[in-house]
């Protein structure tokens, strides 16, 4: 199969040819119909994540069709379409019991512990816990968002920090996760406050329904979301994993507000100086999140073909599997908004 595969950290990854993965028990292998780039990709190609250990075949968001199945496979078929959440959980776990997959001591992720989606095929393990039917009304390049971005920020949104209709929703960074945190957070009912400092995120942003917009460079964010809710937002997101969102987001809040943290803090941003006398006068909830559960997969879906969210927007430029360097190299700097997925790996 052809591949792209990360060989060296800061590098251009190198378009080879790999053999064919066959199916062990529990796993199915598919041909991979589209694949997202991520920022997370981003951290496993600096070098910036333990897990990765070279070579790797980068890529997590991914959907796909079943082309082989594995013994011990029950639910699915050749043919069937499906998509996965980047944590594949074992299934048989204590904390899978229990619905909490994300926890799973026993996880694969590709990409990071495994090769991933940046291929023509793709083995995924513990198959007939992770994976889920993608509805035909779902195009590929769509669906794979679906599989870090919109699962992650739904999680966070629906699993913790529990967003209610009529609430103020602050997210701290435009990119991907943030601005599906945007999106989810209109269609459940929300108003959402977008800061960046990339005024093309932000105008991007606008044109998705924010109902504000507000440039970090340009004003104290943090002071301009108390203002514009008066008092503070209800729930803030912070979907970069730096300590400047992560203090805005803090500040941004009213008092017993609840903040998620989406970002992945790497580097020298695994450590942060936060502003805890916020978080004590404010007696303000703070949470980390990271990948969502395959149980949740319905209630999004759901929503996704009653007509009540529309994530196309969110997918700004198709793509061939030898410009997936390029997008990573993109992350370095402001990257154009929205959304690139791989479409094509034959060329």
């Amino acid at each position: 199969m052809r591949a792209a595969q990360l060989t060296a950290w800061r590098q251009p990854l190198a378009l080879t040819t790999l053999p064919d993965p066959t199916p062990g028990k529990g796993e199915v292998v598919l041909r991979v119909l589209a694949c997202g780039v991520c920022r997370s990709d981003w951290h496993a190609w600096t070098g910036s994540d333990p897990d990765v250990v070279l070579p790797m075949v980068p890529g997590h968001e991914f959907c796909g069709e079943v082309v082989a199945t594995g013994t011990d496979v029950t639910r699915w078929r050749l043919g069937d379409r499906v998509i996965a959440p980047f944590i594949l959980a074992c299934g048989r776990c204590g904390d899978c019991a229990a619905g909490h997959q994300t926890i799973c001591a026993n996880q694969q992720v590709p990409g990071f512990t495994r090769d991933g989606a940046f291929a023509e095929f793709i083995a995924v393990p513990f198959a007939d816990t992770n994976l889920t039917a993608l509805p035909d009304s779902l195009l590929p390049h769509v669906a794979a968002g679906l599989g870090c971005r919109v699962t992650t920020a739904w999680q966070a949104l629906v699993g913790r920090a529990e967003l209610r209709p009529g609430e103020w929703l602050a997210v701290f960074g435009a990119g991907g996760v943030g601005i599906s945190a945007l999106l989810l957070g209109r269609a459940l009912g929300a108003r959402v406050a977008m800061v960046d400092v990339v005024p093309e995120k932000l105008a991007y942003a606008s044109a998705l329904g924010a109902d504000a917009v507000i440039n970090a460079s340009d004003v104290d964010a943090a002071q301009a979301v108390r203002d514009l809710t008066g008092g503070g937002a209800h729930v803030a997101i912070e979907a970069l994993g730096i300590a400047a969102t992560m203090t805005g987001a803090m500040r941004a809040l009213r008092k017993l507000g609840r903040l998620v943290m989406i970002g992945m803090p790497a580097g020298e941003h695994t450590a942060m100086t936060l502003p805890m006398d916020v978080l004590y006068s404010g007696q303000l909830t703070l949470q980390g999140t990271r990948g969502m559960p395959a149980w949740r997969y319905p209630s999004l879906l759901s929503l996704i073909e009653g007509g009540h969210l529309d994530l196309s927007p969110l997918v700004t430029r198709t793509i061939t599997l030898s410009q997936a360097s390029d997008e990573l190299a993109a992350f370095d700097r402001p990257a154009p908004p929205g959304v690139a997925v791989i479409t094509d790996f034959q060329t």
